[in-house]
């Protein structure tokens, strides 16, 4: 009896969840739950630099957006080359380069060098978070593939949560340096175990023609039945010119329109949320309320990215576009009612919260959307450029704020303009369905392809 060809997601939907697929999610949840915590470390210990160095706030700017401006380059450099070179490849290499200059950081001394390690450190920060949603994506079910990615996307907040804890407790025992130092060593510990254990993709293996044998031995430690197979196939959900990859195939006609559309709603999300992670306790202390107050008010906005997990059960059984279209406009809604919220603290509190739930919930789904949209050809880049465009909008939401306050607009009109990007956000997500109405069903499965 002759042997078949397996298509690879077939065969990964036929099976159950194995032991194989959870270690590779617990890696990829770790590296970017270390991504979250050296992402936030330096906000943590802003105010311990303005101490020991005697620093003004303005001179801090640079070293604060460094990182941004690196997480931006990491991103768009990093999507290409995983498309060309392998997930694994550029994954271990990002978390060398963020773990090895988080730790350089602890020993600077002074602003100058400590912005040049932020930006490098930045630039392994954004190689690595698109890397392992794509490899966590290439993973997974077809039917539960955003509700696992969206689960491991949660380890970036949780790690920022992480660095703020974990910071409190050590500045004041071993000083701001610890706290880089601990954020440096820990990728460098975690990149030992991800060379032994992290497997490359698979489905990349098969898009790029790899040995049948190093396929056959990584969908056996799903199955055993994978032995069986004479031949390994691969399935899309449109069909992708012979011989492009990466951003020739994110920017071709067929995928141009959902990419642009992809790359404003995130960085619209961005807008949204550095503006007001940033100001918020400035804009409340000016609206009169008491700075302590402000300030823990304000840390209820970041808290709700955990919803993206229920996001992700939406997503698998839905249209996923339709989804966090709904989820930006509910945004929208909800942070122009903060403006209308000052009058009573308890309100504002509950106004925060939810706003923060929705708005966190939304763009950390996106990721996940963005995974399922493009084919393995152009996947690592699709997701990596929208999370690199949208950085861009993280650096503008912080000067918006900046400039509505020169323009002495009041409270209320502040958020009532931080709203417009939720409303652009969904508008382009649902421009998206109409140009690809066939996307909005998070699959990577219809047409086969032999290799």
């Amino acid at each position: 009896m002759t042997k078949p060809s397996v298509d690879v997601q077939a065969f990964i939907n036929r099976h159950p969840f194995s032991r194989f697929q959870w270690i590779t999610f617990a890696l990829c949840f770790c590296i970017v739950l270390l991504d979250g915590f050296d992402t936030a470390a330096i906000g943590y210990i802003a105010p311990s630099l303005i101490q020991e160095w005697g620093v003004s706030k303005p001179a801090l700017a640079p070293v604060l957006s460094a990182a941004l401006f690196g997480l931006a380059a990491g991103a768009l450099l990093a999507g290409p080359l995983a498309d060309r070179l392998g997930r694994k490849k550029v994954l271990t290499g990002s978390v060398l380069v963020l773990g090895l200059f988080t730790l350089l950081s602890g020993f600077a001394g002074d602003l100058e060098s400590l912005t040049v390690m932020r930006f490098i450190t930045g630039i392994g920060l954004g190689a690595a978070m698109p890397n392992a949603v794509t490899l966590m994506s290439e993973y997974c079910p077809t039917a539960r593939r955003s509700l696992l990615t969206n689960a491991m996307f949660c380890g970036f907040p949780l790690g920022a949560a992480l660095g703020g804890f974990l910071a409190s407790w050590m500045i004041p025992q071993w000083g701001w340096r610890s706290v880089l130092v601990f954020g440096g060593v820990s990728p460098l510990l975690l990149l030992v175990v991800l060379l032994l254990l992290l497997p490359e993709s698979v489905r990349y293996m098969v898009a790029k023609g790899h040995d049948h044998a190093r396929i056959q031995a990584v969908l056996s430690r799903i199955s055993a039945s994978a032995s069986e197979a004479a031949s390994f196939s691969l399935s899309e959900t449109r069909a992708v010119a012979a011989g492009k990859s990466g951003l020739a195939v994110v920017l071709s006609p067929s995928y141009r329109v959902g990419s642009v559309m992809l790359w404003l709603a995130y960085f619209m999300g961005l807008v949204i949320f550095y503006a007001l992670v940033n100001w918020m306790p400035i804009l409340f202390k000016d609206a009169g309320i008491a700075p302590k107050q402000a300030m823990l008010i304000s840390a209820l906005f970041p808290l709700g990215g955990i919803g993206a997990v229920f996001c992700g059960y939406l997503m698998d059984r839905f249209n996923a576009d339709r989804i966090i279209a709904i989820g930006y406009l509910l945004t929208a809604a909800s942070i122009y009612a903060i403006g209308q919220a000052t009058g009573s603290v308890g309100l504002l509190v509950v106004v925060v919260f939810v706003a923060g739930t929705i708005m966190n919930t939304a763009q950390s789904s996106m990721p996940a959307l963005a995974a399922g949209f493009y084919p393995t050809q152009g996947r690592a880049t699709g997701v990596a450029w929208m999370l690199g465009i949208g950085r861009f909008g993280g650096i503008a939401g912080s000067f918006l704020v900046a400039e509505l306050a020169r323009r002495q607009l009041g409270f209320d009109q502040v958020f009532m303009v931080l709203a417009i990007p939720g409303l652009i956000a969904a508008t382009a997500l649902f421009i998206k369905l109409r140009a690809h109405p066939d996307s909005g069903k998070v699959s990577l499965q219809a047409m086969p392809q032999s290799h």
